[in-house]
């Protein structure tokens, strides 16, 4: 076979970068999709009248995530059998009309159907954006160009927040709407002469929209200032209750409850629609193609990115990973084989650990950290300023160092560098301990995790499977991350409940060690080489 170099190889990167970065958009549209909904959830949950229900609260956030699950199958079933694109197209499609139809619905179970779709739209991409990538760009820069996917998910996500955050109009609290329902006496009574609760009066007022204060005022004839001892925890739950009840009361009446969370679904239609056009206009995988036998069609792909000879090197390639018998046929029955077992089984544990490595308890606690340090920024906003831009920039670390670092070393930094956080921050928690330095171990935590553990897991299950069967593969390990992130969502409260804060992250430090010592002993390098000599070095 003809030795082609990177060196020699003039690739047409504009082109390269044109493809990538409109597969990539499946990520903006993942992050998107998995990230508006919390912006939108006080205002649909007040229209669909299910602010008091936990349960159907719980389904409308997680209903998305069951689309994932059928999205990270569907792939497996198909991509090896129609092509990545085909695929690809499908997910812009699905998203589109999953962004159209939240929008328009006036039912909750309509509302869920529709999430649903969008999050088969997920599954889709989440295991097709990083692997049409991963096999269509060259060697040398196949980390960096994966990569990108990670970035437009963060992207999305902070596009999501931009949105809904413009998109909202500001909402009293119930607080501030009893100040503003009372009278003068009743406040004065309540407070004394006192300028500051005048100045919350005046800064409630501005915010107030008059029809759905009236229709508070309707609601509750009685209501009025009140004071709840902080021993009295029978009265604080009663007063919070009855705050949602206010809350939920003041949405429903306002352009937020009936229409503004409506445009929060329907902002994603430009990007999902322009994801779904430009598709039609990327080429299919040289890989895939050659597997069924299109070996014309992967040459002028091939030649398009770096000339003649590298396409006929990489052609040659390619086609001798693949038996005679395997063309055009997908055999699922190689996945029981013992070698690649073994390399599922990685892959797998990998996915599950980039949810399992603790991330999700810094997004639970940052928040209360923050506030610890003196810092008064709401939830939103520090979403918006501290854990999106900090994901973003230590994203673009990722994309520097994964081709000139490699892969194993920067996944061997995020489970090390987040065990050594998390013991630091579990001590910190378990001696009460508050200040800017467990701001900075938070900030700290979120860069590590966005530099390596982040991107380089879908860089690494983007390239470790065979050609033959790498669809199914690959989509056994993203549906295996999903699960894993449906498990941690659904026992994390249990774990904080019986472990508390500080045994919460020793525990997650405990998993980031199990993590460094399997990444270390069992995941090879696969820097600098082509996906074909990763196949023959760990199945062959």
């Amino acid at each position: 076979m003809e030795d082609v170099s990177a060196d020699r190889v003039s690739y047409n990167m504009s082109f390269l970068w044109l493809i990538c970065l409109v597969a990539a958009m499946g990520g903006l549209l993942f992050g998107y999709d998995w990230v508006v909904i919390g912006g939108a959830k006080p205002f649909y949950e007040s229209f669909f009248q299910i602010w008091d229900d936990p349960y159907l609260q719980g389904w409308a956030m997680s209903s998305a995530l069951v689309g994932c699950l059928a999205g990270a199958l569907l792939s497996g079933a198909l991509a090896d059998r129609f092509g990545r694109k085909r695929l690809l197209i499908l997910a812009g499609f699905t998203f589109t009309l999953s962004a159209i139809g939240t929008g328009l619905v006036w039912d909750f179970t309509w509302f869920n159907i529709f999430r649903w779709i969008g999050g088969v739209g997920i599954g889709l991409a989440s295991n097709l954006s990083p692997m049409y990538i991963a096999e269509i760009s060259p060697t040398h820069t196949r980390g960096r160009f994966v990569s990108i996917n990670q970035l437009t998910i963060v992207i999305g996500i902070l596009l999501a927040q931009v949105i809904n955050l413009l998109i909202a109009q500001p909402v009293p609290t119930a607080d501030q709407m009893r100040l503003l329902v009372s009278c003068d006496d009743v406040v004065v009574a309540a407070y004394g002469q006192d300028s500051d609760v005048q100045q919350a009066r005046e800064r409630a007022a501005a915010i107030a929209d008059a029809t759905a204060l009236e229709a508070v005022r309707a609601a509750y004839p009685d209501l009025t200032v009140v004071q709840v001892g902080t021993g009295d925890v029978a009265g604080q739950k009663k007063k919070e209750a009855q705050d949602q009840a206010i809350t939920a009361t003041y949405i429903l009446s306002t352009w937020n409850g009936q229409r503004g969370w409506r445009w929060m679904f329907w902002a994603e239609t430009i990007f999902a629609a322009l994801f779904f056009l430009l598709m039609f206009m990327v080429p299919e995988s040289p890989r895939w193609l050659v597997k069924y036998g299109y070996d014309q069609q992967a040459e002028q792909i091939l030649t398009r990115v770096g000339g003649h000879r590298h396409a006929k090197a990489e052609l040659a390639d390619i086609k001798a990973t693949l038996a005679s018998q395997e063309i055009a046929h997908v055999n699922y029955r190689d996945l029981l084989g013992p070698r690649l077992m073994k390399i599922v089984g990685l892959g797998v544990f990998l996915a599950v650990f980039q949810q399992w490595c603790g991330i999700n308890v810094i997004f639970n606690y940052a928040q209360e950290v923050f506030r610890e340090a003196g810092y008064d920024v709401s939830a939103l906003m520090f979403s918006i300023v501290i854990t999106g831009v900090v994901n973003l920039l230590f994203t673009f670390v990722a994309i520097y160092t994964v081709d000139r670092f490699g892969r194993r070393i920067l996944m061997l930094i995020g489970a090390g560098g987040l065990a050594c956080i998390y013991a630091i921050l579990g001590t910190g928690y378990f001696l009460n301990s508050t200040g800017i330095h467990m701001l900075l171990l938070v900030v700290a935590a979120i860069g590590c995790y966005a530099m390596s553990l982040a991107p380089i897991t879908w860089v690494v299950i983007s390239e470790i499977f065979p050609n033959r069967i790498r669809g199914a593969a690959m989509s056994i390990a993203v549906f295996s991350l999903w699960v894993g992130c449906t498990a941690l969502t659904f026992t994390f409260p249990l774990l904080n409940h019986s472990l508390g804060a500080h045994g919460a992250f020793w525990l997650y430090g405990m998993i980031c060690v199990v993590g460094f010592v399997v990444i270390f002993r069992s995941l090879p390098e696969t820097r600098g080489k082509s996906l074909e000599q990763i196949e023959r070095e760990l199945v062959d």
